[in-house]
């Protein structure tokens, strides 16, 4: 870098030299060239013909330096003239950077303070360079260095370069607990937002030490305390020790348990005359004996309140009040319920949506201008606008509006990026080399409504789908969604091809807490069509007639309920889902049937929440009144729940030896299974944990389709026992699922699958 040379020199006579003091008749100032003399003189704050002693001299001479507009300054006293030489600062002609590639020029550009046109200022460099090696810190790369130089250009320019040495990142490479007895590290390394290099170092970017994260971590594990009864539980130290190579971090948090709290006596008492508490007490779902939980609490407060609201009673509020047993480890929660201010609410203010229009915003509030305010729905509100994910940051407060009984709620939010387009390729031995396109966009138009439009082709399938979902039709609390798809397939093992066009479109609405309720109407044009590819299997005369059919249309109307405890249970180790629809055709088209579709799922967390146990019973079944079922009416039914078969490896089948063995699926189907899933003692920041699994499964009848048919086979059904193993791994493009299926029993033409690889589903 240029050297900066800062210096002055009082030029003096020997009769000057004993002289205590100056004074000037004139000022001559040197060297500007861009600065107007009056400014230079402004800054020494030397009058015409006023007495100055050598120290006030001295101050206007660093006061000149200070300025930060001259490279040097030089002050010499001449007589009665004050000669005043100086030189100026360059200006900086651009602004480069060099060596960088984790942060492009855009972003380094927004953190430095130094501008074209701009005064060159090396301290500014100075400053900048240190801003820019901080940005670095951020990501983990503590040694990042950056050294500011300065390239001279003609008319007193210069280019100012940062010179950028990344470093390698610091990373997490060790994330240890002290004080826990409960919960064993690797539980807990799940709490927390920061987590260890591993496997996927260079996709995840959790793993390097950010202070701010380490902040947010501790409450991440006070919560998770909070909410399994350890009510005193804290976090007394985090240590974050650098590696004497500088390339990692060790950090330890310190922390203290405590004992788990039950819920003791539960009890409502009124001071709001209007409302009775055993009204009230009834809608409290906590019982005495479980494990203290403050979201319990906060969730019969909401409860009450809402009771509150649909009696007609404004401004209640309700006050627990928790009294501790240290003898029985119980806590004692009194609900008391009482009258709160008279505050309404006099405005919402929406601020910092560009995109987002207001309204999908105030939507997230159950109350409008002119309600009583409730602070507990407010915090609500704020967390159903940051559940939205289309902000960077949403923050709600409130402030007193024109009078005291007056709020105004401001809702501050950021937005960020809510669609994606994607580019892929596959390949199948199936179906060949492929194309894929998906276009997603969550806040489409700012209306908060999604829309998904995704192209696929391959040499022997196609598949185009649209959809359209808006999730507050009419302003309500009613999800409306509508696609329109097409499909075409042709596949190596099946003896036809498919044709199906379907368009179907739906509304769905909560009817409690757990519970939905949804009324949907779908049109469905499909074909069968003979196989033509080289080595396709033999038709027999089942397909054969189903094929003869043609194109078959069908119009139905169906509903679906589900109940999900799994988001908003008591105890959120377990959960259950129970899921039931049923589609009646026959509304115009060619067919008549009911299709009925039952699931229910329980999961529970053992061992400490290390070993989580899962069991499933599914089953299906179609009912045909007019026309009959097709073999692509019926495969699809079990498919999706099969493990250690092929698809259409079960089921009924038409075979005759050295002719024909045509799948073809089965009306009716059950599927039951057991299964856990555990760690397999690998660091778990590379995401893989192990699983073991017991399935039982029946397919049968093909209806009038089958009617006659000598070689038909299994269509009475038969049970098919599977046990496996399996391995998960959370990747970058998703929870992937490794099965290894062996089937204990089985019927001789049954076809088995080994392996297979499938995206996890969620329970």
């Amino acid at each position: 870098m240029a050297a900066l040379l800062l210096g002055g020199a009082v030029i003096a006579t020997p009769d000057m030299t004993l002289a205590q003091s100056y004074r000037f008749n004139s000022v001559q100032v040197d060297g500007n060239a861009r600065i107007e003399t009056g400014t230079v003189l402004s800054y020494t704050g030397i009058a015409r013909g006023e007495t100055v002693s050598a120290a006030q001299l001295n101050d206007a001479y660093q006061r000149l330096v200070g300025s930060g507009l001259f490279e040097t300054v030089v002050l010499t006293p001449r007589g009665g003239t004050l000669v005043i030489e100086v030189q100026e600062y360059p200006t900086v002609n651009r602004v480069r950077f060099e060596g960088n590639r984790r942060l492009k020029d855009d972003a380094l550009s927004e953190i430095v303070q130094a501008q074209p046109r701009l005064v060159f200022s090396p301290t500014r460099a100075r400053e900048d360079a240190d801003r820019i090696a901080a940005a670095y810190a951020e990501q983990g790369r503590i040694s990042a260095r950056v050294t500011p130089k300065v390239i001279r250009r003609s008319d007193n320019r210069v280019d100012l370069v940062f010179e950028v040495f990344e470093g390698n990142n610091t990373e997490i490479n060790r994330i240890g607990f002290v004080g826990n007895q409960v919960y064993s590290d690797r539980r807990l390394r799940r709490v927390l937002e920061t987590k260890q290099a591993g496997l996927l170092r260079q996709f995840i970017r959790r793993d390097t030490l950010v202070e701010d994260r380490l902040q947010f971590d501790q409450q991440l594990l006070r919560d998770f305390y909070l909410s399994r009864g350890y009510i005193d539980f804290r976090t007394t130290a985090v240590n974050a020790e650098l590696a004497r190579q500088r390339d990692a971090y060790f950090v330890t948090f310190n922390v203290q348990e405590g004992q788990q709290f039950r819920f003791g006596e539960i009890t409502v008492v009124s001071d709001y005359p209007q409302a009775e508490a055993d009204l009230y007490e009834g809608v409290v779902r906590i019982r005495s004996g479980t494990v203290y939980s403050p979201t319990d609490v906060e969730n019969a407060i909401a409860r009450m309140e809402a009771q509150a609201v649909r009696d007609g009673l404004d401004f209640l509020r309700v006050e627990p009040r928790v009294t501790r047993n240290d003898r029985d480890l119980t806590l004692d929660v009194e609900f008391v319920l009482t009258r709160g201010p008279r505050v309404f609410v006099e405005r919402i203010d929406v601020e910092g949506n560009t995109t987002t229009l207001d309204r999908v915003v105030r939507q997230q509030f159950k109350i409008v201008e002119g309600d009583p305010f409730n602070p507990r729905q407010i915090r609500q509100a704020a967390e159903r606008i940051r559940a939205l994910n289309y902000f960077e940051t949403a923050e709600v407060n409130a402030r007193e509006g024109s009078a005291p009984d007056q709020v105004v709620l401001d809702v501050d939010v950021q937005e960020k990026p809510t669609g994606s387009l994607s580019f892929g390729g596959t390949f199948s031995t199936n179906s060949g080399f492929g194309l894929a396109v998906s276009f997603n966009e969550n806040n489409f138009l700012g209306r908060g409504q999604t829309l998904n439009l995704s192209l696929s082709g391959a040499d022997s399938n196609q598949n185009y789908s649209l959809a359209f979902v808006e999730p507050a039709f009419l302003g309500r609390d009613v999800a409306f969604d509508f696609n329109i798809g097409y499909v075409e397939t042709e596949t190596f093992n099946a003896p036809y091809n498919t044709q199906v066009s379907s368009l179907g479109m739906g509304l769905s609405f909560p009817l409690g807490e757990q519970s939905r309720f949804g009324v949907r109407y779908g049109l469905e044009n499909s074909a069968m069509t003979a196989a033509t590819a080289a080595g396709a299997p033999a038709i027999g005369s089942i397909i054969a007639g189903e094929i003869a059919q043609g194109e078959v249309l069908s119009s139905y109307l169906g509903y679906s309920f589900t109940y999900d405890t799994r988001s908003s249970g008591i105890d959120t180790n377990r959960g259950l889902l129970l899921e039931f629809s049923q589609d009646f055709a026959g509304i115009g088209g060619d067919t008549q049937f009911i299709r009925t579709k039952a699931a229910a799922v329980a999961q529970t967390r053992v061992l400490n929440e290390e070993v989580t146990l899962r069991a499933s019973l599914r089953g299906g079944m179609l009912n045909y009144t007019r026309g009959s079922s097709r073999t692509i009416d019926r495969v699809g039914l079990l498919d999706d729940y099969l493990r250690g078969f092929e698809p259409d490896g079960v089921g009924p089948r038409q075979y005759t030896a050295g002719t024909h063995n045509n799948a073809l699926g089965g009306n009716m189907f059950v599927v039951g299974s057991l299964e856990a899933e555990f760690p397999l003692g690998l660091p778990e920041e590379y995401g893989i944990s192990g699983g073991a699994f017991y399935d039982v499964s029946n397919v049968w009848d093909v209806g009038a389709s089958g009617a006659g048919a000598g070689d038909l086979l299994y269509n009475s059904g038969s049970f098919r026992h599977v046990v496996g193993l399996s391995v998960f791994w959370d990747t970058p493009i998703g929870p992937l699922r490794f099965n290894f299926a062996k089937a204990l029993r089985k019927e001789a033409l049954d076809e088995e699958q080994f392996f297979n690889l499938t995206i996890r589903s969620e329970f």
